[in-house]
């Protein structure tokens, strides 16, 4: 019958150490095929909406004029998206490529923020201050400068941004995609390069993160354990690295919890070195071997299974606590969370 690490003591982890990590790979569930919608994330329809204003108000792409293209924008806000598209950019590259082009200070925070304002409610009507209704005349200047001139010409040991398919050649390579079926193997090439599905990967990593959060604070509200779950970035005292969740309270720590899923063994990598100093301050200071409290990693993800080495590193820092989802029904009867669990009366 297969026993997980942390049913056992920590001689018995060490002597079958090679089994126990396999245990632990072995529950890990990897959810690389599908993703969380979040609240920001914009369907073709309205997507293709966007781009339909954008294309009407230049003519089919026949001639990029920023006033034109700003009055579209006012009037359809996704459009923002579909020209940032076009450009391929992120909001902070498009924010740092405006304010050097127009030399107009165009803070990277700002259009972050404009871009998920957009995405969050994109057939509402922008309601713009005088300063954000400058800045936006900005980007989309810029991006009507650039996208009608197209990439310079560059050594081959370098490559512009603009060299792709819609922006190649200027106008002209915009006005050809938009009058015809792309070239799929063009379609593909430009998918190998930039991963489908990137952007929204990347604005919901928070948010993937946040489900294992979620579901270890289920567990310790199921037991009516108390628990301080830490902000990010908070400084707690004591700790130079701040846990994720402090049994009791940060006043008297005796059990500190670190979650995280990631499809990324970089990411998993991190967070591995992370709970190892976490078990070695809890070492720190005492006599004996019972430290000063309890480490317990709740992980999952396909990136925890690339490096055998890292996984070994936090069961010898957990002594064996090391849960995933498949597994984290049993976190409190398995570790010391178990005596701070209140009963119904």
């Amino acid at each position: 019958m297969l026993r997980y690490p942390f049913e056992v003591g920590v001689d018995e982890l060490l002597s079958g150490m090679d089994d126990y990590v396999s245990a632990v790979i072995g529950s890990l569930e990897s959810d690389s095929l599908t993703m969380a919608r979040g609240d920001g994330f914009v369907e073709y329809s309205v997507f293709e909406r966007g781009y339909e204003r954008l294309k009407r108000a230049t003519g089919g792409f026949e001639n990029l004029d920023p006033g034109a293209i700003l009055e579209a924008v006012l009037a359809e806000p996704v459009a923002v998206v579909v020209l940032r598209s076009m450009l391929g950019f992120t909001p902070p590259e498009w924010a740092y490529v405006t304010s050097h082009h127009a030399g107009v200070n165009v803070p990277q925070g700002a259009v972050r923020t404009l871009d998920r304002k957009i995405r969050m409610s994109p057939a509402s009507p922008l309601r713009l201050t005088e300063l954000t209704r400058q800045r936006l005349a900005a980007l989309v200047g810029t991006a009507c400068d650039l996208l009608t001139a197209g990439p310079p010409d560059l050594p081959r040991s370098q490559i512009h941004r603009l060299s792709k398919a819609d922006t190649e050649a200027g106008l002209s390579s915009l006005r050809r995609l938009a009058s015809m079926g792309v070239p799929y193997a063009m379609l593909l090439y430009e998918r190998f390069l930039g991963r489908p599905f990137a952007g929204h990967r990347d604005s919901i990593s928070e948010l993937v993160g946040d489900r294992m959060e979620s579901a270890v604070e289920e567990v310790l509200s199921s037991h009516r354990v108390s628990y301080r779950k830490t902000k990010r970035a908070e400084r707690i005292e004591g700790f130079d690295q701040t846990p994720d969740f402090i049994i009791p309270s940060e006043f008297n720590p005796q059990v500190v919890i670190e979650a995280k899923i990631t499809e990324d063994d970089g990411t998993a990598r991190d967070k591995a070195t992370r709970i190892q100093h976490l078990g070695e301050l809890s070492r720190q200071g005492i006599e004996g071997d019972v430290p000063r409290f309890e480490v317990i990693a709740c992980i999952d993800g396909r990136g925890f299974g690339v490096r055998r080495a890292d996984m070994e590193k936090m069961l010898l820092a957990t002594h064996g606590k090391v849960f995933t989802y498949q597994t984290l029904s049993r976190m409190v009867e398995h570790t010391r969370l178990r005596e701070f669990v209140s009963k119904k009366q």
